[in-house]
């Protein structure tokens, strides 16, 4: 039997990318899930009846995680469905991207309070019930970005690297209690974001992967269920990058 089976996994940014490979994969696994999203109600439907048939029991929560309160509510919803919450997994993230010199206040703050703030207070929320069960599994969505840094997101880059920073901390602080916390950090990733991007930088990112491709979301799940699925693993960052940062 898996070790997710009947287990309780709030996902964060469920509904599309890297955050729909996670939910589809905890789901595989026997998970319940508890799916966040915001901005896509039709396609959050969509992935959810999806699961459902498959046999998943799934609790919807449209929430932004960076206005205040709405930790209280995922958590809230996740006991009051399933009674116990045993893993999160951080996928939240956004990016407003320009040179330092013409990043304004409006662009930190946004991508900081998505991307940082709201992912440790949403995981402060899912502590307490952790600690009282004695079994805990907190994973954080990182990026390449913020260990390397990348031309014109300084906002984004900070805003994960903070992610990974507060990771470790959290680690040592939680590990008595039977709570993991790790960070995943993947490079280029096939998603929506990527797509959208013009073909010739697409040839120039590919030139600064050793493997020459980009990732797959589901590669980035199968590494997010290690961490969620290997309680020897704690305070680290798994690299899933292709090799553009080693």
């Amino acid at each position: 039997m898996s070790e997710l089976a009947g287990r309780t996994v709030i996902v964060t940014g469920g509904s599309r990318g890297i955050g729909r490979a996670i939910v589809d994969a905890v789901a595989a696994e026997g998970a319940n899930v508890v799916l966040n999203y915001w901005s896509s109600p039709p396609l959050a439907n969509e992935v959810a009846e999806a699961l459902r048939q498959n046999g998943t029991e799934v609790e919807l929560v449209r929430a932004n995680v960076a206005e205040e309160g709405t930790p209280q509510v995922i958590v809230r919803k996740a006991l009051d469905r399933f009674g116990r919450i045993d893993c999160l997994v951080n996928n939240s993230g956004i990016t407003r991207d320009a040179q330092i010199r013409r990043l304004d206040r409006a662009a930190y703050d946004e991508v900081l309070s998505v991307n940082l703030v709201g992912s440790v207070q949403l995981a402060q929320a899912v502590i307490e019930p952790m600690i009282e069960a004695g079994y805990g599994r907190i994973v954080n969505i990182a990026s390449f970005v913020g260990q390397k840094g990348n031309f014109g997101q300084a906002n984004y880059a900070a805003s994960k690297g903070g992610l990974i920073a507060w990771t470790k901390t959290a680690a040592l602080e939680l590990a008595r209690y039977g709570v993991t916390v790790n960070a995943v950090a993947p490079g280029f990733t096939e998603t929506d974001m990527l797509r959208k991007v013009r073909e010739d930088v697409r040839e120039k990112l590919l030139t600064t992967i050793p493997l020459r491709r980009f990732g797959e979301p589901a590669e980035v799940a199968h590494a997010v269920l290690f961490a969620l699925t290997n309680g020897y693993v704690t305070g680290t960052q798994i690299d899933v990058n292709g090799g553009v940062y080693m």
